[in-house]
């Protein structure tokens, strides 16, 4: 079986700040068959190349968002490659099929606790309601959508010594994915990841 290749698409403006993406993001540059992209690193003027963007999205199974949330929303980079390089006649649309059956994964960190996220928390809404807009796009798009692998209260996860497992876990994670022994029809119906990855991660003989 043909192991698959995940791209990783990290869009965290202030990572001089960041105690948990970092950790996350050097931890996954050094497995084989994933590729990362420091987005605010390659596009500082926000010049984004379409053609290779398009290109590195062809060239990759599984498609990770990796951020820090902002505002309920993806940092403003990330939104701007997903304005301009998921064009009409590439990723949607008539002919628009280069994105179809491809895994679409957020990989992000909340400055809330967990029980704020949810209707009888002060913000009203799961963490996959919150990312509805990501979820339709990849409806759109005809990708295979992952519910959020999130860590809650990330400004305390270093004080609380969560960052190791938290990285352990993501890292095991993509390895699922690359060797495709996740359960996606099972994580699908979740609210999202956190928690639930060493459950859905399918034994080597059941393939």
């Amino acid at each position: 079986m043909k192991n698959k290749k995940v791209l990783v698409l990290y869009a965290h403006p202030s990572q001089h700040r960041s105690e948990v993406n970092t950790p996350m993001i050097r931890a996954v540059k050094a497995m084989a068959n994933v590729t990362v992209v420091d987005l605010y690193y390659e596009y500082p003027n926000f010049d984004i190349d379409i053609d290779l963007e398009q290109q590195r999205l062809l060239e990759h199974d599984v498609i990770v968002f990796q951020f820090p949330l902002y505002w309920y929303s993806t940092p403003s980079l990330l939104k701007e490659w997903q304005d301009l390089v998921l064009e009409y006649g590439f990723a949607y649309g008539q002919d628009g099929r280069a994105l179809q059956g491809k895994l679409l994964l957020c990989a992000l960190t909340a400055g809330g606790k967990e029980q704020t996220y949810g209707d009888k928390g002060y913000n009203h809404f799961t963490i996959r309601q919150m990312l509805y807009p990501i979820e339709q796009m990849a409806c759109m798009t005809k990708m295979r959508y992952l519910p959020p692998f999130a860590l809650f209260d990330a400004r305390k996860a270093y004080q609380d010594q969560s960052v190791h497992q938290h990285v352990d876990t993501y890292r095991e994670l993509l390895q699922a994915l690359i060797d495709d022994r996740l359960d996606i029809e099972q994580a699908a119906q979740l609210d999202k990841l956190t928690h639930h990855v060493e459950h859905l991660i399918l034994p080597s003989e059941a393939l």
